[in-house]
């Protein structure tokens, strides 16, 4: 019997029938702005968050930028272990994505913060930055979005109480904007040819 398995996804599809899809455009739009005027699109978070992170710079930076003149500059702040711990050891955990965004960021930059609470002191810190030097700034949450949904520009909120929900859809966002992604650059391709990246 598939009961369990029935019931997940049942209300899996139930959280997707609210997907916010007119942030997610705009959100299409600042990635677009930023490739188009050769911006920085900065990327972190915790846990679960930071594997989504990671993954969303290999389909963007790979996926959306192989074989184009142009490129994609996307960079995730959680990849470097090492640099994430000499921060945390010598300052604090919640310093270690502000201060490597410190090194990197300028003006116009977008910032992406993913937390399934909303609440990542380490996330909202970057933001909180990112915010008061002229970044562009996107907040991934759940739950009822926390501080983050307040504090960015463009909030995409997946809205139920289940952090493992929360991250399915955050997953989805990722490889939405791929192929959303590959549409813009792409409008004369075959789009069935993309999908096959």
């Amino acid at each position: 019997m598939n009961i369990f398995s029935n019931s997940y996804i049942k209300e899996l599809k139930e959280v997707l029938d609210n997907f916010p899809h007119v942030e997610f455009e705009r959100f299409i739009e600042a990635m677009m702005d930023a490739y188009e005027n050769d911006r920085r699109i900065f990327v972190m978070g915790n846990g679960g968050s930071a594997s989504t992170a990671s993954h969303w710079v290999c389909d963007i930076n790979k996926g959306c930028s192989l074989h184009k003149e142009k490129k994609f500059k996307m960079i995730c702040l959680n990849d470097s272990i090492s640099t994430m711990m000499a921060y945390a050891n010598d300052l604090s955990f919640e310093d270690v994505f502000v201060e490597q965004l410190k090194n990197f960021f300028v003006p116009g930059d977008l910032v992406i913060g993913i937390s399934g609470s909303g609440n990542s002191k380490n996330v909202l810190k970057a933001i909180e930055y990112a915010n008061g030097n002229d970044g562009k700034t996107v907040g991934l949450c759940g739950y009822s979005g926390g501080k983050l949904y307040g504090m960015v520009d463009i909030p995409i909120l997946v809205k139920v109480d289940d952090m493992q929900k929360v991250e399915d859809v955050h997953m989805i966002v990722v490889h939405m904007t791929m192929q959303r992604v590959m549409q813009e650059l792409s409008q004369s391709a075959d789009y069935a040819d993309l999908r096959r990246l």
